[in-house]
This record gives C-alpha cells, structure tokens and sequence, in this order.
C-alpha cells in the first residue's frame, strides 16, 4: 500500500496549481521522497497533461479562449493564436509538470474515498484506485466537471431519430453541414456552437431562461460579484451555480455576426421531443436532425460519496476551498474556483491550510 501525506486527484489546472504550491512549501513526489520529508502524490485519469483542454473541439482556438490561463510560476509563451486550444494547452501543462518534476501518475482511475477510522478528526484516509489502495493524511480534489455532462430529461428523449450530442462529444461544425441544429443551453459554450454551425447549418436556440447580454467587457466589479455569489451558494451547502452563469455573456463580435445571421433568435425550451423534431411552447412543430445538448456540467466528485460530505441541500457545505468542518478534504475547482485564476488562487488558500493541519 502508497503511503503519503497529501494525496491530490486530478493533473487540470486547479491540481497542477495545488501541486505548485506544495513544491514551495517542501513537498516531494512519493517517488522521490525520503524519511522525514513530506510527500505528495498525484493521480489523473487522463491518459496524458492537459486536463479537459485535451477534449476541447477543433475550432476552440487560442483566439477564442478566456485569455486568463497561466499556470503559477511558469506563465505560458506567446503562440500563433489559431491553434487549436486542445493542442497549445495540453503542450504547456506537459512542460509544467516537466519543469517542477511532479512525477502524475496516469492513467489512474479513482472508485472511492474513505476515511480509514470513521469518527477520529484526525484519522488516516484511504483512496481506492485502479493501482491498489492508498493511505494518505489530507486530500486535495481537482477533478473538476469535464467527466459529468449535464443533460435535462425531456419527455420523448429516447423516441428521438435524430442524433443527441453533448459539449463533450462536438468536435466541428462542418460534420453537421446540411442537418437542422436545435442547440440546447444559454452558456458560452451554446452561443459559441450556434455562431460555428449557423455559417455551416441551419439552427435553432432554446433555453430555459431568457439569457442575459452585456456589452464590452466585465468589469472587475462584476466578475468579483459573480464569484461572491457562487461562494455564498457553496457555504449554504447549495449545488454551485456557474460563475459565468452569474455574469451573462458578453457580446463579442462572432457573436454579433451570428446575430446577424439570425442564430441568436432564443426560443424557450421545447415542451416534448418527437421521433422528427421537437415539440414547442406555443403547440408549433420544429423538425430537428440534432439536439445538441450545451447545457454545462456537474462536479466530479461521485467518488467523494463514502465520505458522507453532501449535506440537504444538495452540494457539500464548504468553507472554499476547504470541506465546512473537515481540515482533511479540500475540493479546488469546485465552486468559486472553478475558473482558472480561481483554481490558482484556490491552489494557495488550500496548500496553505492543508500545511496548518499537518502541523497540528
């Protein structure tokens, strides 16, 4: 059995941050780590670096990402702004974990995590995983929300002809060339599908609520605002609610070309899908080829269950980054940080922490 003082989960950005900061703080890799030393070790599902960034779609460029994406300590190089992300970014955490010797072990999968002795504050935890058991002291969780799509059940679902696609399984516009789109969601991530496949397609847009737009950029207040409030939902216990969820998006110029095309005419959601299409509000019929499903994600943290963490309200009672009441579980990425200036930030406030409880 693995035996170390803090066991992290998960190699995105909010793990390769925590990872940083234990390095300063003195951690080593188990791998190399002799008595009397503190030793961290990382585990990643991923078959190699880069996080969720290795799935993003074809036409995710570097132009069209959120600009804020540096890791701690090593910021990125300037690059050709029509990469593809999936490529840039999964290339430069592979040269952080390089550069800092982070030694991730991967592809490793993780069933369960429990506390050794259930009811000592103080007691080892122990991780189930595709390479044995692991005995560690204090836990960081980094798995973010990639792994967990959210799909709404709609009455008829399974009736549907068509083809059901989700954020996680796009890859470019040009595959649905010559298929009506009806896409699903009011997030970045549908706006941004509905701008690429309407120069390509024929679309429709449906969401629940009306989405909210502002013009230019958000200001510093407002983006501080929006992550006030999705703290506040974590400290009540509540499921977290997107940051950008909060803000409403920004009006950029493929967007107001997209609108001018006419694909940013919003319809509320659809009552009912048939084997043809979809059933809508007002009774009318809109006959669908695909439903791609941009609806966002939930965090990944099925395999947090034996731990008991989740409280009435449907999410875990968090003192951010840090489980209410459990110095051990710290969850970076989940919430307020879940963005990547929040993981880094998160990364800190956790090591930090993590350190006061190791010291007693």
């Amino acid at each position: 059995m693995r035996e170390t003082d803090v066991l992290v989960i998960g190699a995105g950005q909010a793990g390769l941050s925590v990872a940083y900061h234990l390095v300063r703080k003195g951690f080593v890799p188990l791998s190399r780590s002799s008595s009397g030393e503190r030793s961290f070790l990382m585990l990643d599902a991923e078959d190699g670096p880069g996080g969720a960034w290795r799935h993003r779609w074809d036409s995710l460029t570097m132009d069209s990402v959120n600009g804020i994406y540096n890791l701690p300590g090593m910021p990125q190089e300037e690059v050709d702004s029509t990469l593809p992300s999936s490529t840039v970014l999964p290339e430069y955490f592979a040269r952080f974990e390089q550069r800092f010797d982070l030694d991730v072990l991967r592809p490793v999968g993780v069933q369960g995590v429990r506390f050794e002795e259930p009811g000592d504050p103080r007691g080892m935890l122990l991780a189930d995983t595709e390479i044995g058991t692991i005995r560690f002291r204090a836990l960081v969780n980094a798995t973010g929300t990639w792994r967990q799509p959210f799909v709404p059940f709609v009455p008829g679902m399974r009736d549907f002809r068509g083809q059901h696609v989700r954020t996680v399984d796009y890859v470019a516009a040009d595959r649905f060339s010559g298929r009506h789109v009806a896409v699903v969601g009011g997030g970045i991530s549908a706006v941004g599908f509905l701008a690429e496949l309407s120069k390509v397609t024929s679309t429709s847009w449906f969401t629940r609520r009306e989405p909210e737009f502002v013009d230019g950029d958000f200001r510093r207040e407002q983006l501080t605002l929006a992550v006030e409030k999705v703290d506040e939902r974590v400290r009540q216990g509540l499921v977290p609610k997107s940051v950008v969820a909060v803000t409403g998006l920004r009006w950029t110029p493929t967007l107001i070309a997209a609108k001018r095309r006419g694909a940013m005419n919003r319809q509320p959601m659809f009552t009912r899908i048939e084997p043809g299409g979809v059933r809508l509000q007002d009774g009318g019929f809109q006959p669908v080829d695909v439903i791609l499903w941009a609806t966002g994600f939930r965090a990944d943290i099925d395999h947090l269950s034996p731990l008991g963490l989740r409280g009435s309200g449907g999410g875990i009672v968090m003192d951010p980054p840090t489980v209410a009441g459990e110095p051990r579980v710290h969850l970076v990425g989940y919430g307020p940080s879940a963005s990547t200036v929040g993981a880094n930030r998160a990364g800190r406030v956790a090591v930090r922490r993590l350190v006061e409880y190791l010291d007693g």
